[in-house]
């Protein structure tokens, strides 16, 4: 028995007519990396995801995803959360074709990132612009096409002495810079529900 139309259902896009916003946390996958430097964009959507009710049930598209109602004062909608699985530098791979089938419009993709660039535990939104350097996001500028997405940038500080940046930012914070960036995760939940209810720019006034 030909059961091809079964799977032809299953790939079916949603059938939702509710706009979807689309969250991406970048990392690597695996347990070694978990509580890394390079993992806090997954840390960060692991914490909204949390705050929301939403669970990362899925893969899809290369990614661990889920979706559904967010409710914030003055707004509510449905979200599309996404964690590649292709490793940091791949991240487009997943992103292209889940912003593909989902139709989401890059406008209403946030990505959210760590920065070597910024002091540990500060926040940076951004509505657009390049990859300054971050090979996660220059993946995903080439997959959509484009660089107008919003970014949420969280800063990691930069890596002590003459220490290789590519090993820093694959081992995990220290124990003072842990017991910051249990704040600073739930502050850039925060800012993705500013995001989210405000928009870019006032999310950018709140947070920057």
């Amino acid at each position: 028995m030909d059961l091809s139309f079964l799977r032809a259902i299953r790939e079916a896009a949603p059938t939702s007519t509710i706009p979807l916003k689309m969250i991406v946390g970048l990392g690597n996958p695996g347990p070694e990396y978990a509580r890394s430097r390079h993992n806090v964009g997954f840390q960060v959507l692991d914490l909204f995801a949390a705050r929301h009710r939403l669970r990362f049930d899925k893969a899809q598209k290369r990614a661990r995803v889920t979706q559904g109602p967010v409710k914030l004062a003055g707004w509510s909608g449905r979200v599309l959360l996404a964690k590649p699985i292709t490793y940091m530098n791949a991240s487009g791979e997943a992103v292209g074709p889940l912003a593909k089938f989902y139709k989401v419009p890059s406008v209403d993709i946030l990505v959210v990132f760590d920065d070597l660039d910024l002091p540990v535990g500060r926040l940076r939104l951004r509505p657009d612009g390049g990859s300054s350097g971050q090979k996660g996001v220059k993946s995903i500028i080439q997959a959509l096409g484009t660089e107008a997405f919003s970014r949420l940038r969280v800063g990691i500080g930069r890596p002590p002495g003459q220490m290789d940046p590519a090993d820093y930012v694959l081992q995990p914070f220290s124990a003072a810079q842990e017991e910051e960036m249990a704040f600073v995760r739930m502050k850039a939940a925060d800012a993705i529900e500013a995001w989210l209810a405000l928009g870019i720019d006032a999310a950018m006034n709140q947070f920057n």
